[in-house]
């Protein structure tokens, strides 16, 4: 399949946010996933590129934080290994599951999640995970992995968002360290679902390898402002990543009922 110069550029451009917008706050699915699709790719063949360019960007993103000592690495090891399990096992069902009522529930839980994320303003501003005894942490982790990578493999946009969330409200980190463990189990969960649409057959490599490369400049830049930034930069980036994943995710719901 052949791009136009203008076409590969819109899609470089909206990878390259995505990355940027992802590695701090997760969510950058909702940036890239339209954009494979408003370029002409089919729906399976989209989704398969869009995992190659996340999965490559994510990669460069939790180097840094790992370099910047911003991760708990028992927590994330944890999280990461029954991520991945369950984000293959999601990827699997997905075509043998209706999505569209498990976005119907989101269109209800993220609301929810954003207005208590608003109200709580000291979120995520201490690390004070040290009052957690450590294999409750562990219990947590494990759960909180399972469950998130099943959701990014069936599902997918605001994975990393939900998981700096549970770091941080359920596990106490404060957003900067929330997001380097959440980079991790998402790192894990994209390479698993990976796995699945490359012997699914379903990603275009022409178009996937460049549009990765601009998808890790991206991530690599974002997470720069993240590590440097802390709470300051991510939570207002986060929120603003929860209101635009709740209205997509209510057109895909209820658009058909608004516009007929």
């Amino acid at each position: 399949m052949d791009l136009s110069i203008w076409a590969l550029a819109f899609l470089w451009f909206f990878v390259f946010l995505a990355g940027f917008v992802d590695s701090a706050a997760g969510g950058g699915g909702l940036i890239s996933l339209p954009a494979y699709l408003f370029v002409g790719l089919p729906p399976h063949t989209a989704i398969g590129c869009n995992k190659f360019s996340a999965a490559c960007g994510t990669t460069l993103s939790a180097a840094r934080f790992f370099k910047n000592g911003a991760i708990d690495w028992q927590v994330a090891a944890i999280s990461a290994v029954c991520s991945f399990v369950f984000s293959y096992l999601g990827t699997r069902l997905a075509l043998m599951i209706n999505q569209e009522t498990l976005k119907t529930a989101l269109v209800v839980v993220l609301p929810i999640v954003a207005v208590l994320l608003l109200l709580k303003r000291d979120f995520g501003t201490e690390n004070q995970s040290a009052d957690i005894p450590k294999k409750k942490a562990l219990i947590l982790a494990a759960g909180a992995g399972s469950v998130i990578g099943f959701y990014d493999g069936l599902i997918g946009p605001g994975t990393g968002t939900i998981a700096i969330i549970v770091f941080s409200a359920w596990m106490k980190y404060d957003l900067k360290t929330a997001s380097g463990n959440a980079k991790i189990l998402n790192l894990a969960s994209n390479y698993a679902s990976l796995i699945a649409v490359v012997v699914g057959n379903k990603v275009l490599y022409s178009i996937a390898v460049p549009a990765a490369v601009f998808g890790i400049i991206g991530n690599y830049i974002g997470a720069g402002f993240a590590i440097k930034k802390g709470t300051a930069f991510i939570k207002p980036l986060m929120i603003c990543v929860i209101v635009l994943l709740f209205g997509k995710l209510f057109y895909d719901v209820f658009g058909t009922i608004f516009l007929s």
